[in-house]
């Protein structure tokens, strides 16, 4: 299955560009972001975790996404202790800084905390944190939603450490340019931890979903989301995709472009 390099873009989108066109200002910086697509293996290979977007929501209602957020700058302001590639070896491979580099893997595991209740912690090296029925969780969670403590923060006090190990890097994307909100997003991929639950936890959404990625590909979703899914949906499991994630170029961030023609309007990424 290949993915196609162009999508139909929602109209909302296409009034964004066209207003943007005849306004003349200058883009918006984008801001630094992580988003995490949870998979798990099912008798048809593996399924993955998506979240549909409130139809109250401002940006996107009705779509289907994944667990993630911006960059926040609390999520560099200390080292914590950590499992797997140090930050320089992620600043290497995103192209950031090592202090950028560590805010987004941060901000990537603080997200699916957030939203979904999946914590990518433990204790030590080889254990990912398994019973989160205690409601000193819940606690810490609702502390990182509102900024009563940062991630960094609380691990060091909790004695956590963070496992960047347990998450891979897939791809990084740059709005577009007429978007008045602009994010540098790099997309990361995680097994889902055996002994914890994905749920919505942040009332941006109204349903969740485990599904196979092919059969994703008919959600309401953005363009980036459904390439994304269309990308994964060519590996037969996760070990598979785990093995092809090493040699993805992150560094360089795919950037959509608008195209409009008798047919419509379409998000271009090749």
């Amino acid at each position: 299955m290949t993915s196609p390099d162009r999508y139909q873009a929602p109209k909302w989108l296409a009034d964004h560009a066209a207003k943007f066109s005849a306004s003349g200002v200058e883009p918006a910086v984008p801001r630094l972001a992580a988003t995490v697509i949870l998979m798990r293996p099912a008798s048809t290979g593996f399924e993955v975790f998506a979240m549909r977007r409130a139809a109250s929501m401002a940006f996107a209602p009705g779509m289907y996404a994944f667990p993630g957020g911006s960059v926040d700058p609390t999520d560099s302001d200390i080292f914590i202790d950590w499992v797997g590639p140090p930050p320089e070896d992620w600043a290497d491979r995103m192209d950031l800084s090592v202090g950028a580099a560590q805010a987004v893997v941060c901000a990537a595991v603080r997200e699916l905390y957030e939203e979904a209740g999946v914590l990518l912690a433990g204790d030590d090296p080889d254990h990912v944190v398994a019973d989160l029925s205690h409601d000193r969780w819940e606690a810490a969670r609702l502390d990182l939603v509102a900024r009563r403590h940062s991630l960094t923060e609380w691990f060091g006090e909790a004695g956590l450490a963070l496992r960047a190990d347990l998450l891979v890097p897939w791809a990084r994307w740059v709005t577009p340019e007429f978007e008045p909100r602009r994010f540098d997003t790099f997309f990361f991929l995680a097994r889902m931890p055996p002994e914890q639950r994905a749920r919505e936890l942040s009332g941006e959404a109204d349903h969740t979903v485990w599904v196979p990625p092919g059969e994703a590909l008919g959600l309401p979703m953005l363009p980036p989301t459904l390439h994304t899914l269309g990308e994964l949906a060519r590996y037969p499991d996760i070990e598979a995709i785990l093995a092809a994630s090493a040699n993805r170029d992150i560094s360089a961030p795919v950037r959509p472009v608008l195209e409009v023609d008798p047919d419509g309007a379409w998000l271009r990424f090749g």
